[in-house]
């Protein structure tokens, strides 16, 4: 009987117990959930953190590209982090390391391409013989050095490899970098500035810096594409120099113009003739020298794929073939009225025979043959190659259309628009936007574009000094406001006015001999071109 009990008692503690859980988990279904519980909380956080559009600007490495990153980058320095992502001190620590990451990297960056911010994660065991290699014993770490040196860092004998020893805030970072490198990096260098460049379309010192930046990355990587092509052939070596002595004239950027004096000087030794007749070889010298393809044309310090007007919302739009337009525009703002079918010329055979979209540079072709009648003018060339540039938007309007593979935030358009020159438009049909539908003030049109592309904008840039030009080529100083004025016998001033009258004249006549030998007749040091 009592053993009877016991197991009822038991029996009916059990079933209550049984009910309790039950109860409870209907009202509390994640209490013993806790990998659940987490990943709920964390899909809460990555909402969060989506909508407010936060995102890292420090590059992370691991050991798979850490040595490919750091060896191909042009940026001459590069700092490491090296952290763990539990480490509750590295997590204190990110806001002002991204600081200092938010100067140098992404598409907004103050000082794009001048160091390679990054960071590697040690807590990944995949990362572990990368962070012992660096002898890594506290998190967070940061390493200062040129970035291919970081790829074949070694213990022994290192010297260039530093570590950063004064790293608690942003503005010490800076400080111990501006020490080492004499720069005058800040903090307040930071800008709250749009994504959209275009955005702000009323501060023409941002459209002038953007516009200079990208015809240097222009050139740059156009000139990139054709040496590692090895595009120089014994058919077209001459088009090659044509367009060549149009950059050393009138490229908007003096390092450009420089570079490619240069190279038009030295080139009967970079790309001989006589190696490349009859045969189809890249331009070389003989084994041990330097080759055409290590020509710097723009110097080593332009910054490498930091489009600033041409940044498309995606890796795989605008870019080059946007920086290629605002090149060739502001070359055709830039020459004399006598140059412009040489300019023609130089361009159409440059993009037929240079460029690397088959597509695109046959029909770049078929436009130029459509022109009947050599340019005498530089307005009339400008406004050709202006038209040609809206007819190529109006065919991508529509393929991208059908095709769904535009930009949606940089959607192509005709140019200019109405909110940047409401003087280009006569009149506009309120039918579907055709480019021949739009009544041009083609007065107005070349005025815009030769203050857009042409001097003013860049003598507004050049107030500033260039990135990467660090004191060699600066800009314009204005006069002090406050000057000493002398007493000058009028004898004196009239011998003066008449002197410089004369030079003046004398440097006009020797500017247009100068001119008339450089384009109607090859440079002496390019022989038998």
């Amino acid at each position: 009987m009592y053993h009877s009990h016991s197991m009822n008692a038991l029996t009916m503690f059990l079933f209550l117990l049984l009910l309790s859980f039950q109860a409870s988990s209907s009202s509390f279904p994640l209490s013993f959930r806790s990998r659940s519980l987490l990943r709920a909380l964390n899909a809460k956080t990555n909402i969060t953190s989506a909508k407010t559009g936060d995102h890292d600007y420090a590059v992370d490495l691991n050991i798979t590209d850490f040595n490919d990153v750091l060896g191909k980058t042009k940026a001459p320095f590069a700092i490491v982090e090296f952290f763990a992502h539990w480490c509750p001190a590295c997590r204190n620590y990110k806001p002002h390391y991204e600081k200092v990451a938010k100067l140098f990297n992404g598409a907004n960056a103050v000082h794009p391409g001048m160091i390679l911010v990054t960071r590697v994660d040690c807590a990944e065991k995949i990362n572990t013989n990368l962070c012992d290699k660096f002898s890594v014993d506290r998190f967070p770490m940061l390493f200062w050095g040129p970035p291919s040196h970081f790829a074949s860092f070694s213990k022994k004998g290192n010297t260039t490899i530093l570590f950063i020893d004064d790293r608690k805030t942003a503005d010490r970072v800076l400080i111990w970098i501006n020490k080492r490198i004499g720069s005058s990096y800040s903090v307040d260098d930071l800008r709250d500035v749009d994504e959209d460049v275009r955005a702000d379309i009323s501060d023409r010192k941002q459209i002038a810096r953007a516009l200079y930046n990208d015809t240097e990355e222009a050139t740059y990587m156009a000139f990139d594409l054709i040496f590692e092509h090895k595009m120089i052939k014994f058919k077209t070596r001459a088009f090659f120099i044509e367009f060549l002595q149009l950059i050393a004239a009138h490229h908007p950027s003096r390092r450009c113009r420089k570079g490619s004096a240069d190279i038009l000087v030295n080139f009967d030794d970079l790309c001989p003739l006589d190696i490349l007749s009859g045969k189809e070889e890249e331009c070389m010298t003989s084994s041990g020298k330097s080759t055409i393809g290590n020509s710097q044309i723009c110097g080593s310090e332009i910054p490498r794929g930091y489009w600033s007007f041409c940044r498309g919302s995606k890796n795989d739009t605008r870019g080059f073939s946007c920086g290629l337009w605002v090149l060739l525009h502001s070359l055709s703002v830039r020459i004399e009225n006598r140059e412009s079918q040489m300019a023609f010329t130089a361009t159409c055979e440059f993009i037929h025979n240079f460029f690397i979209c088959e597509e695109c540079r046959e029909h770049f072709y078929d436009m130029c043959s459509s022109v009947s009648s050599p340019f005498n003018r530089t307005r009339d060339y400008a406004l050709w190659l202006w038209t040609a540039h809206n007819k190529v938007n109006e065919r991508l309007m529509r393929d991208e259309a059908s095709l769904g593979t535009g930009d949606p935030k940089f959607p192509k358009m005709f140019w200019p628009p109405k909110e940047l020159c409401p003087s280009c438009y006569f009149v506009q049909s309120h039918k579907s936007g055709a480019y021949s539908q739009i009544r041009w003030n083609h007065d107005e049109v070349f005025n815009f574009l030769a203050n857009y592309y042409g001097k003013r904008l860049l003598t507004e840039y050049k107030d500033e000094k260039l990135p990467g030009d660090a004191g060699r080529n600066k800009a314009v100083v204005k006069e002090s406001g406050t000057s000493t004025h002398a007493r000058v016998p009028w004898g004196a001033a009239l011998a003066i006015v008449v002197a410089a009258c004369a030079f003046g004249a004398l440097a006009c006549y020797w500017r247009l001999k100068q001119k008339n030998w450089k384009y109607l007749h090859h440079l002496h040091s390019l022989k038998n071109i």
